[in-house]
């Protein structure tokens, strides 16, 4: 019995515990008496810095020895008798005054490169301002030199007289011609009796010009004028080189044209204002035009009417131009020779005859010295390439025109780089052995190259790139009251012409080279896919009037 209770109190006992654990297990956790951590902020992580612009492109060592060879072509042979500068050379016909404008111009930048004296200079460029003082004026067919102030496109290197009959009193080569002798002003500005001299001769030369005696269609200005027939019924018109007429005419002191001959001819803008290969702009096919004005000029951030309504100022529109000829280049429309990324540049320049040979199973025209181009208006492409259209334009787009260079150097040096760098053209595709040249010579298996240098496709190289270093020209001519003025009357602001109380326009944003070099921003105009229309082109006034 007893035996009997004891196992009962045992199995009660474990019972009890069993329960016991039981209730254990079913306990609530004690609350910590330190909260849980809360989730904090978010790391932020800093953005990497952006990678620091690294500029403009530096020039290669090329650049160095076409300047210096640019150069020694104005130097070496211009006139040190009268200062007179040949339109070309070796032939050396007769002086271009425009050329004179590009050697007044040169001689600085030899100074500042250490290739001439200042005294050296000084005595070329009084030597030129005195034989222009002078020189005999008048309405005479012959026997002078220019008329109402302004000069013959072509004189006699020796006289500086009129050289032939067709040779017309021309507007635009006059001012050319009186950016140098402005730049020359500007430029000589040493409290010494001679370089006061510069200044008083150029302003007098300046002065002179009476430019409302070529506005015959006012307010428009024209072309020229001949002794034996009168005024050149063509006026300026449209975009192109014309600008810097219109820029001095309204800056003359003496006899100025109105502002509204810059409004009239902007007027005209809007029939060159387009899309082509890639490229918004306002176009003209010869790039000279893109380029003249700008050697003298620096358009970054100022702004007329016209521009001011596009968004852009004329710097970029040259850029744009400059990108436009690349891509013109790289689409090869009419299949020409070598045409690619680095072998471009379409402007007035030689070529090797007027003539119409069969090209690859058509009938293709070829022509000696023309304007040819690239654009939306009237063009001629013929196979010839001017190395200034793409060098000249290195401030515009170094990016380009500099692999450009180089490549044209490395691959036609040879026979195309010589005594005074690049000379005037070259053709690949111009292989016809039967058909005699104008100027120029065949090479076996490689195409016509030009036998002379011009020099107003020489200035602007040596000019533009002095600007590209550093501004050289610009800087100069931001000092001079004329020109200031000119462009003010012409509506321009912003920029460099703001003054302390005007606000600054700070001019279109900036556009890398990725932007730049992107194509399609809408269809070429199918008209430029096809061949050279058959509509006579328009050569820049400033070229020669070939006897075919």
């Amino acid at each position: 019995m007893r035996s009997r209770l004891r196992v009962i109190q045992c199995l009660l006992l474990v019972l009890l515990g069993v329960l016991l654990l039981a209730g254990c297990g079913r306990q609530q956790p004690v609350e910590p008496e330190t909260p849980a951590p809360k989730p904090g902020p978010i790391a932020q992580v800093p953005e990497p810095e952006p990678p620091e612009d690294p500029g403009p492109p530096e020039l290669p060592p090329l650049f160095a020895d076409i300047e210096r060879r640019t150069f020694q072509y104005f130097w070496d042979t211009t006139n040190e008798v009268n200062g007179l500068t040949p339109d070309r050379f070796p032939s050396r016909p007769f002086s271009s005054i425009a050329a004179v404008g590009f050697a007044l111009t040169a001689y600085p930048i030899g100074i500042e490169r250490g290739w001439v004296s200042r005294t050296q200079a000084v005595d070329r460029t009084l030597t030129t301002l005195r034989f222009f003082r002078d020189v005999r004026m008048g309405p005479q067919a012959t026997g002078t030199g220019g008329h109402q102030g302004f000069f013959y496109h072509f004189v006699d290197m020796n006289t500086g007289h009129r050289f032939e009959p067709w040779v017309e009193l021309s507007s635009v080569d006059t001012g050319l011609m009186m950016m140098g002798v402005l730049f020359a002003q500007s430029y000589y500005d040493r409290e010494d009796p001679r370089e006061a001299e510069i200044r008083t001769l150029a302003d007098q030369l300046y002065r002179n010009v009476r430019w409302p005696f070529l506005q015959q269609r006012k307010p428009l200005i024209s072309m020229g004028w001949y002794p034996e027939s009168g005024f050149i019924e063509h006026d300026w018109t449209g975009y192109d080189e014309a600008m810097l007429v219109y820029i001095l005419a309204l800056g003359s002191p003496t006899h100025p044209v109105e502002p509204d001959a810059w409004e009239v001819w902007t007027r005209t803008y809007d029939r060159s204002w387009g899309v082509f290969r890639g490229q918004e702009y306002l176009s003209f096919a010869p790039h000279f035009g893109h380029q003249y004005t700008h050697v003298w000029v620096d358009f970054r951030g100022i702004r007329d009417d016209y521009m001011r309504r596009r968004g852009i100022d004329y710097f970029e529109n040259s850029r744009r131009a400059t990108y436009a000829q690349r891509q013109y280049a790289i689409d090869n429309p009419m299949g020409w020779k070598e045409y690619g990324e680095n072998v471009w540049g379409l402007t007035a320049s030689d070529g090797p005859q007027r003539t119409s040979q069969d090209y690859n199973g058509e009938q293709r025209e070829f022509r000696h010295y023309s304007a040819r181009g690239a654009g939306l208006d009237v063009a001629f492409d013929d196979g010839t390439i001017a190395p200034t259209a793409a060098v000249a334009s290195v401030a515009f787009a170094p990016e380009i025109v500099i692999p450009a260079t180089e490549e044209m150097h490395r691959r036609y040096g040879d026979f195309l780089y010589s005594s005074y760098g690049f000379l005037d053209a070259f053709n690949p595709s111009f292989n016809y052995e039967d058909v005699p040249l104008k100027t120029g010579r065949l090479i076996p298996g490689r195409g016509w190259v030009a036998s002379d240098y011009i020099a107003i496709d020489q200035g602007p190289i040596l000019a533009m790139i002095a600007n590209y270093r550093n501004g050289f020209v610009w800087e100069v001519m931001k000092k001079n009251p004329h020109i200031r003025r000119g462009l003010e009357r012409a509506g321009f602001t912003g920029g460099w012409l703001a003054g302390e109380d005007e606000p600054r326009d700070s001019g279109p944003p900036d556009v890398d080279a990725a932007t730049a070099r992107a194509i399609g921003i809408a269809e070429s105009r199918a008209a430029s896919q096809a061949p050279a229309r058959d509509a006579p082109e328009r050569a820049r006034a400033s070229d020669p009037v070939p006897v075919e």
